[in-house]
């Protein structure tokens, strides 16, 4: 006996999904590379709250950290160095019912793509953006990065690297439409899971930067904050994230902060010394652009289509 569209529905309504049900191979980052935490916190968040493989997107760019999409059992889109943020752009203005992920590294978002990144950053689509920031090319074996801290020696820099490291929070926070800027470490897995789910549900672009080891060529870089939990600063506020009694009791050092006030963002995102975990800012008021110029109608595969062979038709073979 077939069942009812009712009853299809309800079964897909009612229908749950276990974390494997997001793992896809083996993952074949480094063994202590802060991919591996980040890759766990979001299939978390996947299983967590209900997200369907096949509503559910993934896009990246090029790097160690654009390897995501293949160890997600979603659909994915493994782009071009730095190109990451137009494509899942250009996605969720034809698709708006699916939810996209963009993964993208110091290097594809803030070299390559930094512009795109700008631009995103203005537009402030419905996107949730995760940037791993380790601070060094690493796909293509110890290049100094954007982000890398002045004198890192590298590849490209024997003696030193000369210039101060580009800050990624100062300069999100000083783009018009900024919506949510926030920052996490890889090594307090509590902490990066709230605001993994935190950037989700916003209503905007999610931007996350997460300080990441990397093992293999910056192995103790982020090893003085790693050690010393004073020099964590976890940022918490009753309109924002909570911190659990077990977290506050190891890391003490605390600071209640109105993620509303951007002008004290801007300037906690500053430090240099201590390193702020938590919500920097977030104004849900701030429209999107894909609802300015959305029609309110999906793309059928007869719309899409049709588009595709009008394309055609202007050529001859």
């Amino acid at each position: 006996m077939k069942s009812s569209a009712t009853d299809c529905l309800l079964k897909l309504y009612d229908e749950q999904h276990g974390l494997e049900d997001y793992q896809s191979g083996v993952p074949r980052w480094c063994t202590g590379c802060g991919d591996n935490a980040i890759l766990a916190a979001v299939q978390r968040l996947c299983r967590d709250e209900g997200l369907r493989p096949e509503k559910t997107v993934f896009v990246s760019g090029i790097g160690c950290s654009s390897r995501f999409p293949h160890y997600m059992k979603t659909y994915g889109f493994h782009g071009i160095h730095g190109r990451a943020l137009p494509v899942a752009e250009g996605i969720k203005m034809v698709r708006p019912d699916l939810t996209v992920f963009v993964n993208t590294g110091d290097g594809d978002c803030c070299s390559i793509g930094a512009a795109h990144w700008i631009h995103a950053i203005r537009y402030n689509m419905n996107l949730t953006v995760f940037l791993h920031d380790n601070q060094i090319y690493g796909l293509t074996k110890k290049q100094a990065s954007p982000t890398s801290p002045i004198g890192t020696k590298s590849n490209t820099t024997p003696r030193g690297s000369y210039l101060d490291a580009l800050n990624p929070l100062t300069i999100t926070l000083g783009v018009a439409n900024a919506s949510f800027v926030a920052q996490a470490v890889d090594w307090i897995p509590e902490s990066l899971f709230d605001i993994v789910k935190a950037a989700y549900h916003h209503q905007g672009l999610s931007f996350v930067r997460i300080l990441q080891r990397c093992p293999e060529w910056l192995p103790k870089s982020l090893d003085p904050w790693m050690q010393d939990p004073d020099r964590i600063q976890l940022l918490h506020h009753e309109n924002a994230l909570h911190l659990s009694p077990g977290l506050a009791k190891v890391y003490k050092n605390h600071l209640v902060h109105d993620p509303m006030d951007m002008n004290r963002a801007r300037e906690i995102s500053g430090h240099e010394d201590i390193i702020p975990v938590g919500i920097l800012y977030q104004n849900r008021e701030i429209p999107r652009y894909e609802e300015t110029r959305q029609t309110g109608v999906l793309r059928t595969t007869e719309t899409v289509r049709k588009g595709f062979e009008a394309e055609l038709d202007k050529y001859s073979v």
